[in-house]
C-alpha cells in the first residue's frame, strides 16, 4: 500500500485566493494516483496520496526565503 505525501505552497493559483482548490487537490490525488498504477502496478484503490500545504513563509530555496528568492528574480528580469 503507498502512501504519497505531496507538498504544495499555500498561496493559490489565482489572484486573491490563499489555497488550492479541492479540484485541484482531487486533480493531483488522480494523476499521482494514476502514476503508481502506471509505473508500479499499485491499485488504485490501495494508493492513499496526502496533501499538506505549506505556508509560503515556510520554505524557500536558493538560499532565501521564497519571497526573497521571487523578489531576486524579478529584480534580475527587469535588468
Amino acid at each position: 500500500m503507498p502512501i504519497v505525501t505531496v507538498q504544495v505552497t499555500r498561496e493559490g493559483t489565482a489572484p486573491g485566493r490563499k489555497t488550492v482548490t479541492a479540484e485541484e487537490k482531487a486533480e493531483i490525488i488522480k494523476g499521482v494516483s494514476q502514476v503508481l498504477l502506471d509505473v508500479l502496478n499499485k491499485p488504485l484503490e490501495s494508493t492513499y496520496v496526502v496533501i499538506e500545504e505549506v505556508e509560503l513563509d515556510n520554505w524557500g530555496w536558493g538560499g532565501l526565503p521564497t519571497a526573497q528568492y521571487r523578489a531576486q528574480l524579478a529584480a534580475q528580469a527587469r535588468g
